[in-house]
């Protein structure tokens, strides 16, 4: 679904992304994990056109990213949601929900002066799909509650609801989970879930660790903006080079991570 090849981002001196390939498949849930300041967020801002990398392509179903304005990528399929929540605050959940619609109707200026009948019939449409949206991601009880009043973990879902309604192929969530207390969590997990079962792939940035080495089919791992890993969640928190670059150098040969193995056959004289 997505091939990135060589993408390289710099900022004045810092070198935020140096030739990073990687591919996203259809129908999986795809981690993107790195200590802090690895460029995760660098690479989703490239990626949804924010940032115009200086080298590199990033082809979502055979169309150049590149060189679309952030707009356009989200007509082409692709949603995501934002590491600090960037909802329109004095409207309510369900307005927010019906913004993000927006590319998928028609009605234009003139419509929206004469509020002639096709209109009419296509606001009550978008109305009737946010609501739909809202109850998927398990929200619908605040429909008309304004934004800013809502849970942090409402909140959260409110983006998700947001992003659906764009009608993605693909999603992409920027640490959902950040903030979020275990409970949250665990929905958060069967809500991603659910996304992919209904046909939706999902491209998850995460701290959480144990989120996403139980939830992701593979697991892609930047330090200081360079791939570092890139495999299976097992493969990939089993690498001594993931291990060093979150706990420290040496930590992969500490005993107390890796204890020996219990023998299969112990001598009874034991």
């Amino acid at each position: 679904m997505l091939v990135a090849k060589g993408l390289s981002k710099r900022f004045g001196g810092l070198q935020a992304l140096k030739d990073v390939s990687f591919e996203i498949r259809k129908g999986e849930i795809f981690g993107l994990i790195g200590p802090n300041g690895a460029g995760k967020t660098t690479l989703f801002n490239v990626m949804t056109a924010l940032y115009i990398p200086e080298s590199g392509s990033c082809l979502f179903n055979g169309v150049e990213l590149t060189r679309l304005k952030p707009y356009q990528i989200a007509a082409q399929g692709m949603a995501r949601t934002f590491q600090n929540i960037r909802l329109f605050a004095s409207l309510t959940a369900l307005e927010n929900v019906m913004i993000g619609q927006h590319l998928r109707t028609k009605a234009g200026l003139w419509g929206a002066v004469t509020r002639n009948q096709a209109t009419r019939a296509e606001e009550a449409r978008t109305e009737a799909r946010a609501l739909e949206l809202l109850n998927y991601v398990g929200i619908g009880h605040v429909a008309n509650e304004v934004a800013s009043s809502l849970s942090y973990g409402d909140q959260r879902r409110l983006e998700i609801a947001r992003a659906l309604a764009t009608a993605p192929s693909l999603l992409a969530l920027d640490e959902p989970a950040a903030g979020m207390n275990p409970s949250e969590t665990v929905v958060l997990r069967a809500l991603i879930e659910k996304i992919r079962d209904d046909g939706i792939t999902v491209l998850l940035i995460e701290h959480d660790m144990k989120l996403v080495m139980n939830m992701c089919d593979r697991v892609l791992v930047l330090e200081y903006g360079q791939v570092l890993s890139y495999g299976q969640p097992h493969d990939v928190q089993h690498d001594p080079r993931v291990i060093e670059a979150y706990l420290g150098k040496g930590a992969a040969q500490d005993p107390l991570l890796h204890p020996p193995a219990t023998p299969q056959n112990p001598s009874t004289h034991d």
